[in-house]
């Protein structure tokens, strides 16, 4: 029979003022048992048993179950709550800031650099845009991913059940019983829920990480190159001996925590879908750092949001920048002799331009010297390598 009110509000009761004493209380049965699962059980039992509706059935506390069926289903509750209250809003922030500093700088031309060395120009924006639509990718395959749970028995059989109550359909009263806790049901287990959504989560989590190192140091090296300034704050020293120093510790901050973060992660990722047989006891003492590597992340999450709000660009020294490599410019000069049908374009530009500072005037006299159509070398003579950038302004303009 179902059970009266006062039951019921007894029940909430235990969860909703679960105090310290009582944690103390079951680490002091546990004590005796060297089994969690079982001290939970019994400090249950103890406390319903002034209940007469409760204590008459208390032996159902834990019926049938393994110790796997209750601790799946928390960990399955703890990582959905994480993802949903804590990670995605995280991302958002971080995806927000970063489109933030795209729109801001979409139109400010930057040297690129491939190789380390100069390349064909981009804007600052576009380069911020790259980065929020890889982590937009990641926030919305982390959505999708799907949280399961199980609580079918020893073996994943429904063994224990069926003997008890053979008439009973104990696969639709698992799935239900899973699903009302928002839970994906999964039919096919053996002891232990196999992991597999753990994996998936994390290593999705580890990407977006991956994702953001890549960002952490670029950034850094922007703020080497003079790229970016920091916004300085009253008080803070960036260095015990040299007083000068401004120095980018929110991304370095932010890339050692992420390292550790991932570490954790991806430890967790490639271990915990291996169980020997029906189970072994391997993944338990794991998966007691689930929000360890969490953790970490969230440390460098909240680093990169202190580090981006310090930054300013530095408009003059990239025009000055750019001023000082003319060559870039080598590329398209070289193509549209291409469509013109001039011999050897790459060689020639090659030759002009290869390990040489070339400079406006000794640009636009090469693109003098050749056999184009007059529109074409005017053209050609009002590129700059500020202006030579492609579709990078719209393409900021086009991320949602």
């Amino acid at each position: 029979p179902a059970f009266d009110a006062d039951a019921n509000a007894f029940l909430d009761a235990i969860v909703a003022g679960f105090s310290e004493e009582d944690a103390a209380r079951i680490k002091t049965i546990e004590r005796t048992t060297n089994h969690d699962v079982k001290a939970v059980e019994y400090f249950l039992k103890e406390k319903v048993a002034d209940v007469p509706a409760l204590h008459a059935v208390s032996e159902f506390i834990h019926f049938a179950c393994t110790s796997e069926d209750i601790n799946n289903l928390s960990h399955a509750l703890m990582l959905e709550t994480a993802r949903r209250d804590v990670i995605l809003p995280y991302w958002q922030q971080l995806i927000t800031a970063v489109k933030d500093l795209a729109s801001e700088y979409r139109d400010i031309p930057l040297l690129s650099r491939t190789h380390g060395q100069p390349a064909t120009p981009s804007t600052m924006g576009k380069e911020m845009a790259n980065v929020a639509y890889r982590l937009e990718r990641q926030l919305r395959q982390l959505k999708q991913i799907e949280v399961l749970g199980k609580i079918n028995g020893a073996v994943g059989n429904y063994n224990a059940h069926i003997a008890a109550y053979p008439e009973v359909d104990w696969h639709a009263l698992s799935e239900n019983f899973v699903t009302s806790l928002g839970i994906t049901w999964n039919p096919y287990t053996t002891q232990i829920e196999p992991h597999d959504y753990i994996a998936e989560m994390f290593d999705c989590i580890a990407r977006f990480n991956t994702i953001l190192i890549d960002f952490d140091r670029d950034i850094w090296g922007y703020v080497a190159l003079n790229h970016f300034k920091q916004k300085t704050i009253a008080g803070e020293i960036g260095s015990s001996t040299m007083p000068h120093k401004v120095n980018p510790i929110d991304f370095e901050n932010s890339e050692g925590n992420l390292g550790l973060a991932n570490a954790v992660m991806q430890h967790l990722a490639s271990k915990l879908p291996v169980s020997r047989w029906q189970r072994d006891l391997t993944d338990s003492t794991v998966l007691r750092n689930l929000g360890v590597g969490v953790g970490y992340a969230l440390i460098a999450y909240q680093a990169t949001l202190k580090g981006i709000s310090k930054l300013e660009v530095n408009r003059d020294r990239l025009l000055d920048e750019l001023d000082h490599n003319w060559e870039v410019l080598a590329e398209p000069i070289q193509t549209v002799m291409r469509r013109y049908g001039i011999e050897k374009p790459y060689e020639k530009l090659k030759e002009l331009t290869r390990g040489k500072r070339v400079d406006a005037a000794g640009m636009q006299a090469f693109i003098d010297s050749l056999a184009l159509p007059e529109e074409e070398k005017v053209r050609l003579k009002q590129m700059t390598p500020a202006n030579y950038i492609g579709r990078a302004i719209q393409m900021v303009d086009d991320l949602k």
